[in-house]
């Protein structure tokens, strides 16, 4: 029997859609999808914003990139993409941190390039998630990243693109959830692909689970757990 029901896991999940081939047939899947599995969120390519808008109306959150996926556009770039997402339906924002000023000690420049985003996304009252690429970083430099986010107003830091050399890993989770003292919370995502995975990034504290598998993960635990 799993340890959460499939209301407890659904409510934490981003479905997720993002391939670089990914078209408009799949965007329109994976909204279906994500209505009758009771998901939370939609993450898909920005240039199908209104149409996942559409779909879901307010039922499924609709969340979208920026600076996706490397980080590296400049803070007044970052800035326009979050404003004219949110402008095309966008209520959620993940977007990559500059991994260079990360590695050069610039935190100044850390600091102006996440608080673009911060800052124009809260004049919109817009979510945002800040993809930190844990797998290109140490443990220190992790944990200075999110000493940083914790004062710079953002929701959440997230290990993983998706695109990186690896994915979400308990150890990360657990070492971002210690840092975040109740002020940010943590979305896992990169390469998680069962349900054991999303079970045991809950169990030590994961918030948000980013997935393209959800319905592979429904699918298990239904097996797992039949209605009587």
């Amino acid at each position: 029997m799993p340890y959460f029901s499939w209301e407890e896991i659904a409510k934490h999940i981003d479905h997720t859609i993002l391939k670089p081939t990914s078209t408009s047939k799949d965007v329109i899947s994976l909204c279906n999808e994500a209505i009758e599995m009771g998901v939370y969120c939609v993450a898909i390519p920005p240039t199908y914003l209104r149409l996942a808008k559409s779909m879901v109306g307010g039922s499924v959150k609709v969340a979208c990139g920026v600076s996706f996926p490397m980080g590296y556009t400049p803070p007044k770039v970052k800035a326009f993409e979050v404003e004219y997402y949110i402008g095309e339906g966008a209520d959620e924002i993940d977007f990559v941190v500059n991994q260079g000023f990360v590695k050069e000690n610039r935190w100044e420049d850390f600091d102006k390039d996440v608080s673009a985003v911060v800052e124009k996304a809260a004049k919109y009252g817009v979510i945002t998630k800040a993809i930190i690429e844990a797998c290109n970083l140490t443990d220190q430099e992790k944990i200075s990243v999110v000493d940083r986010l914790n004062v710079l107003g953002v929701d959440y830091v997230k290990t993983s693109t998706g695109f990186g050399a690896s994915g979400a890993t308990l150890n990360d989770v657990v070492l971002l959830k210690s840092r975040c003292k109740g002020k940010l919370k943590v979305k896992a995502a990169g390469g998680i692909r069962t349900l054991s995975q999303v079970v045991d990034f809950l169990k030590v504290g994961a918030d948000r689970i980013g997935t393209s598998s959800t319905k592979a993960i429904r699918e298990e635990y239904l097996r797992a757990s039949p209605p009587p």
